[in-house]
């Protein structure tokens, strides 16, 4: 079935707050199609990302009749602590984002619309797939520049930059503030927790495959649905050897991992961040509609 072309004028938006596993409030926003509804989906954030940053390609997705749900993780954008001008005693980790945000923000798509539930996960929400005991309620999953974020498998010059910050400089950092904060080159200010994980993350060499105390990797393979992968030649972060190594974590599969050089997109330049940039509606974005919303 061959779905219309989206108008910027077919979809509408609401700001709403949705809770997580443990009751903790997450600020969210609810994109909804003007006319009939066909598929749901989730975008899950990069790390220190602002939700703010899907509106574009969530607008998108709705405009083709798709329920689609953005939102922060506990700690950034709308679900800082109101009032607080520092994140210092803040208590979250990135196991919490997976086992209390993620999973959460899955269920209330699940309860609320009986369609099929497409998963968009860039970088950290990529990961998350993985990591959450209830990924068996995703119908297909679009990982975008996600990967097993080792800093060994980043190029140069970068990987060394990022192996420095989250060696030396951020850890410290942490400990003396009680946060990590963004001006240090990671977007959005951070829970200590987080970072620190984090942290311990990209230094080994295979990521959080190497953490012994993450339960929740035995999540890998319960995913049994569709899974297509997107990395860019020109990311430093998620090079093609860093996605196959998160791809290779959901053994009960085969995901299609589909590698695409600016060019191809008609664009100088994608990296990290820029499939969300509104110059890819036609390109980038129409290909993954297309794919999230194919026929069960």
């Amino acid at each position: 079935m061959r779905l219309p072309d989206a108008s910027p004028d077919d979809a509408f938006s609401d700001d709403i707050t949705i809770v997580a596993a443990d009751g903790f409030s997450l600020g969210a926003t609810l994109y909804l199609p003007r006319g009939v509804r066909t598929h749901a989906v989730l975008i899950n954030s990069a790390t220190a990302v602002p939700r703010k940053i899907y509106k574009g390609f969530a607008s998108y997705l709705a405009s083709r009749g798709c329920a689609v749900l953005t939102y922060d993780y506990r700690g950034t954008g709308d679900s800082r602590p109101k009032g607080t001008t520092s994140l210092r005693g803040f208590r979250a980790s990135m196991t919490d984002w997976a086992a209390l945000d993620v999973v959460a923000a899955v269920d209330w798509m699940r309860e609320r619309y009986k369609l099929p539930l497409g998963f968009v996960g860039h970088s950290f929400g990529g990961q998350a797939l993985g990591l959450i005991p209830n990924n068996a309620e995703v119908s297909r999953a679009l990982l975008v520049a996600a990967q097993a974020g080792t800093w060994r498998l980043m190029t140069p010059p970068e990987n060394y930059r990022i192996y420095a910050l989250m060696k030396f400089i951020g850890p410290s950092l942490a400990q003396v503030m009680g946060y990590a904060p963004g001006k240090i080159g990671l977007g959005l200010d951070l829970p200590k927790n987080v970072f620190l994980e984090w942290a311990k993350w990209v230094t080994s060499d295979n990521y959080f495959f190497d953490d012994r105390k993450l339960r929740a990797l035995v999540n890998f393979p319960r995913y049994r649905g569709a899974l297509r992968a997107l990395s860019f030649t020109d990311d430093p972060w998620a090079t093609r050897a860093a996605v196959e190594m998160l791809c290779a974590g959901f053994t009960s599969i085969k995901p299609d991992i589909d590698s695409i050089r600016p060019i191809e997109a008609g664009s100088d330049k994608i990296g990290h961040f820029g499939f969300f940039r509104p110059e890819h509606r036609d390109t980038l974005w129409r290909g993954a509609a297309e794919w999230l919303q194919m026929e069960e």
